[in-house]
């Protein structure tokens, strides 16, 4: 997710503290991590140098001095260019669970210990934990949604989250049907 942009589109409904731009995304944002306040005024700092967005004034309201933001026509421009900007399927998948699968079975294959104890890692035994994990985020997701009172971004972000859970558990439980399998691909390899 672009933060720029993200706080450009708050910078929208007028001018804004970066204080309040935090808790704005925080709140309308509820599955995302939640922003650091030095990463927005780092990015306020940077829209602003890059004239997408102006200082509008400062006040103190009896505490310390904030600053108001506003965002420029040229931010505003380059706002409407990203939004309209079709977001490409990423062209490299990360996925570190099937990465610590596939380093399980070459550990395991090398007979080497990976701690004190003598373990060696157990690539069925972990994708089954992961599992575990998934599924147990995927109970909080489903229960935040369905509370009573749950306003739409908070539905529609546990959907997202949900989704995304559910095609990793998909994955989690063909490859282990299919570990045997791997396990002599990566060490032919």
């Amino acid at each position: 997710m672009s933060t720029r942009h993200v706080l450009l589109g708050l910078l929208a409904a007028g001018p804004t503290h970066g204080y309040d731009l935090k808790q704005q995304h925080d709140a309308r944002f509820p599955q995302a991590r939640p922003l650091a306040y030095g990463q927005v005024y780092t990015t306020l700092q940077r829209l602003v140098r890059d004239g997408m967005a102006a200082v509008e004034g400062t006040d103190s309201d009896g505490g310390p001095e904030r600053t108001l933001y506003r965002a420029t026509d040229e931010g505003s421009h380059e706002l409407a260019r990203w939004a309209e900007e079709i977001t490409a399927p990423a062209p490299f998948v990360t996925n570190e669970i099937f990465a610590k699968v596939v380093v399980s079975i070459l550990v395991a294959a090398a007979g080497a210990r990976t701690d004190p104890e003598g373990r060696r890692p157990d690539a069925a035994a972990h994708l089954r934990a992961q599992r575990a994990a998934h599924m147990e985020r995927m109970r909080e997701l489903t229960a935040l949604k369905t509370t009573p009172g749950a306003d739409l971004s908070t539905v529609l972000s546990a959907d997202y989250a949900l989704a995304h859970l559910d095609a990793d558990v998909r994955w989690m439980t063909t490859t282990t049907a299919r570990i045997d399998n791997l396990t002599a691909e990566v060490n032919a390899i």
